[in-house]
């Protein structure tokens, strides 16, 4: 009798064979090695951290190309001072959103508003060093580079931004300047451009914007949107606002506020305020708390009213008050003071007794530095002007030639013409 079948036992059982056409089994590939984790953020990483501010930081990036720099914005982004690396092109005044865009095409307009204005000059700073060391040493300066200076150290050289103590500076060297009010973009744009370290939004404004017949008018919420769109256009000039009437003669607290709004809602880098002796515990509080202050003394618009009218201020007994005024505000803490329509004897004194520069208008020509309304100074404004104001131009001859031949060229037909038609 034949057992019955047993499966064979694990020792027993043969591999099956491999089909005909089987290809053997290949050896089994080694794991590949994986990228080691990235340690937290507290723990030390020998490799450097690589910023779109710091190119140099790449290995590829060859650094052999960029010459080192004294005081240059390659190796020193904090320094107060220009560097002597040409800039290629000046900025076009007002033209960065419309300048060779048509305007039926609304995508080929690049996002500038979201580069910051250090990005691109350093960027432009680059590429000026960089074609500098290509043709072999130091590229002649161009025609838009500011004059004076030809080092660090020297004191003629001028800041990139003006701060208070450039101010400061200007007067122990002897160094007049100007300064000109601004309400807009391109007026400021186009001041800045021209070497004015300081631009006021003041609030001649009133007259000058809103047509109102005095200053007393006008009110923090109509100036922070025009002193916003200074702020923003300017990248050399210190911007200063003025506050405006009522808006801080109330106690230290309420001019405190209003000078905080001015910063951070406009940007401004400064705020002016009228008045004497009278104004030492405003002007005290805002320095204090970081706020920059220019004072005003003399005639004061803002109180034409009590002071009787549109007159000359410290003639005479007067002079006395008005030096000890301006001593005064120095002592608190500003950081100039405004002289308007004094006596040119009265002004010189005064220079002579405090530290900090003086700004005249209608003050004679022995202060620090002079300052006019633009709409005067450019000839927009018509009617009589005030004795102190010299025109350097006829704009509103020119807009008014402007606007005729415009409205001639539309009548006739002249305009538009092919040249402006899509």
């Amino acid at each position: 009798m034949t057992p019955p079948h047993q499966p064979p036992t694990p020792q027993q059982q043969t591999p099956p064979a491999p089909a005909q056409n089987q290809a053997p089994p290949q050896p089994q590939q080694p794991p590949r090695p994986t990228a080691p984790a990235i340690p937290p953020a507290n723990y030390p990483v020998d490799t450097p951290t690589i910023t779109a501010y710091m190119p140099e930081a790449i290995e590829s990036y060859p650094q052999e190309s960029a010459p080192k720099q004294d005081n240059g914005y390659l190796s020193d982004p904090s320094a107060e001072y220009e560097s002597n690396a040409p800039v290629s092109e000046p900025k076009p005044v007002g033209g960065r959103r419309r300048a060779d865009v048509q305007q039926d095409a609304p995508s080929q307009v690049g996002n500038d508003q979201s580069a910051s204005h250090r990005a691109a000059r350093r960027a432009q700073a680059m590429a000026s060093a960089a074609a500098s060391s290509a043709i072999g040493g130091s590229a002649a300066p161009v025609e838009n580079k500011p004059s004076g200076g030809s080092g660090p150290g020297d004191g003629t050289k001028k800041p990139r931004r003006y701060r208070v103590h450039h101010l400061r500076d200007m007067k122990n060297r002897g160094e007049k300047w100007a300064m000109l009010t601004a309400y807009d973009q391109y007026t400021a744009e186009i001041f800045d451009q021209s070497g004015i370290p300081v631009l006021l939004v003041g609030d001649s404004a009133a007259n000058n914007v809103f047509g109102y017949e005095t200053t007393l008018r006008v009110t923090v919420d109509e100036l922070i949107p025009l002193a916003r769109a200074v702020a923003g256009a300017v990248e050399r000039a210190l911007v200063v606002a003025d506050l405006p009437f009522g808006s801080y003669q109330a106690s230290p607290e309420q001019a405190f506020h209003t000078a905080v709004r001015f910063m951070k809602e406009a940007g401004v880098h400064a705020v002016k305020l009228e008045g004497g002796r009278n104004m030492v515990p405003m002007v005290e509080k805002l320095t204090q708390s970081g706020i920059p202050v220019m004072a005003h003394i003399g005639f004061t618009p803002q109180s034409e009213h009590s002071i009787g009218g549109y007159r000359v201020q410290g003639r005479g007994d007067q002079a006395a008050g008005l030096i000890d005024d301006a001593v005064a505000l120095a002592e608190a803490g500003a950081f100039s003071v405004v002289l308007e329509m004094v006596p040119g004897d009265v002004a010189a004194e005064i220079t002579k007794r405090v530290s900090i520069p003086t700004i005249g208008i209608g003050a004679g020509r022995d202060t620090d530095a002079q300052v006019l309304v633009w709409q005067d100074m450019a000839g927009l404004r018509s009617g009589t002007m005030p004795r102190f104001v010299k025109q350097y131009a006829d704009l509103r001859g020119i807009l008014t030639t402007a606007a005729t031949t415009y409205a001639a060229d539309v009548a006739s037909g002249t305009f538009p013409t092919d040249e402006h038609t899509f």
